[in-house]
This record gives C-alpha cells, structure tokens and sequence, in this order.
C-alpha cells in the first residue's frame, strides 16, 4: 500500500472522529403536556452544558415541575418537585452569559438568583426575545446553552397555562402542574462517511472560541424572580428574569 493511500485513510479517520465530535449534543423533555428537544451549544457554553447534563444523567429532573410560567416571556423549572419542595443541587457554576449567544425565542438559558454567578439546575425557555437577559457592559446577563429544535408549540402551549399561587409560590405558578416526567440524552445522529482527503490537505480550524466574558459589576438593581421559599423578592418595575 502506497504511502499516500495510507495518509489519506488517516486523514478520513481523523475526520470521522473530529466530525463525531462535534455533532451536537440534544435532549428530550418529555412532560405532561408534550415533548420538546433542545439543541445544546456547548462550543458557546461549556461549562453550563456539562452542569446541565450532569442534572439530566443523575435523573435529576424527572419529576419536576416547569413552576414559573410568564406568557409572552418564559416557562422556567428544572428546581422544584412535584410536592413544590426544592430538590437537592450542585455548587452554582461561573456565569457563561458573555459567550455571544442572545436570549432569543426559543433559546434556553440557566435560571440564577440575583448575583452573577449563583446558577445551578433551574433553567429556563425563552417565549419571547428577552434582550434585557442579555449581558451589558455594566451587568452579568442569563447565559444562554442551547435552543429548542423539535416541540417549541409544546414551550408555547405551556406558557399559556392559567397561573397563580401555588405552594410556596406566591404567583405565575401554573394552577394544573406541568410535570418535567424526565429528560433524557439523545444519541447522536449518524454521521455520513468522511470523504478521503488527499495527502497534505491541512484539516479546517474550528469555529472561533466563544465571547468575553461580562464584567464582574452587577447592577444597582438585580431584578430577580421568585423560584423558591428563599428567593429575592420580584422587582416592582418590568416583567422579571428568571430566578
């Protein structure tokens, strides 16, 4: 066998598996009111991905509840157990939010108190283009990991529940629960073979790195929702972010 033929044969498994690689990683939420599949971007946000699907393998999720829905703005949930007592979590994870992802319908974002860098296993589906998520100069946003791709009339069909007070939730808690049954990792879709690529073709760099990070200050006011008994209070002005 030539030597060119025995390069190009590296060179296509070196695709295969870089082509492998990078293939997304995707979920399945499957809840009492529908299925929906998120996407999630872990070349933008890595560390709240692994955080994420850290919750999803442990079975942290099943049987919880989406127990904040806004119509117009968000469903949140992923925290709280069908008995509306808080489930167990992880240390809160950095703030990821300057990785140049926009809190934008159909996107899905890591719910956090009202400092930076305090969110854990809530998370949360934007209903609607929520740019005052979004990071600025002189605050920390709600990082953004992934984007639903199958299901989003499903995200919309909950975020149209009746909503009021429910357990230790004073409001926007939907009245009939809408349970999280469990979420689940898809496996990765089949890759087409790699074509063989001639000896001493240079491999295409990767996209570039994710975006600066935000700036450590927070703002003078850090709206903030009510996601648990210990929750910071709702901000008198403007629909509240999540947690």
């Amino acid at each position: 066998m030539s030597k060119n033929r025995i390069f190009a044969g590296l060179a296509a498994l070196v695709l295969s598996f870089a082509a492998r690689a990078a293939a997304p990683e995707r979920v399945l939420v499957t809840t009492s009111m529908g299925n929906f599949t998120i996407e999630l971007q872990r070349d933008r946000a890595p560390l709240t991905v692994e955080n994420f699907l850290s919750y999803v393998k442990s079975g942290h999720y099943t049987n919880t509840l989406f127990h904040r829905v806004v119509a117009n703005f968000l469903i949140q949930g992923g925290g709280v157990g069908t008995d509306y007592k808080g489930k167990p979590t992880q240390k809160p994870i950095p703030n990821e939010s300057g990785n140049g992802l926009k809190n934008l319908r159909g996107t899905v974002g890591l719910a956090r108190a009202s400092g930076p860098h305090s969110g854990d296993c809530q998370f949360f589906v934007n209903v609607a283009d929520n740019g005052d998520l979004d990071p600025l100069p002189t605050r920390w946003g709600y990082a953004v990991f992934g984007r639903v791709i199958e299901g989003m009339e499903v995200v919309d069909r909950i975020s149209e529940s009746p909503t009021g007070p429910a357990g230790p939730f004073k409001g926007d808690a939907p009245l009939q629960p809408v349970v999280i049954q469990k979420i689940e990792l898809l496996a990765a879709p089949a890759e087409a073979p790699a074509a063989a690529t001639p000896a001493g073709t240079p491999a295409v760099p990767s996209a570039a790195a994710p975006g600066t990070a935000a700036p450590a200050t927070t703002p003078a006011t850090t709206p903030s929702g009510e996601t648990r008994p210990d929750a910071p209070a709702e901000p008198a002005a403007g629909a509240p972010p999540p947690k």
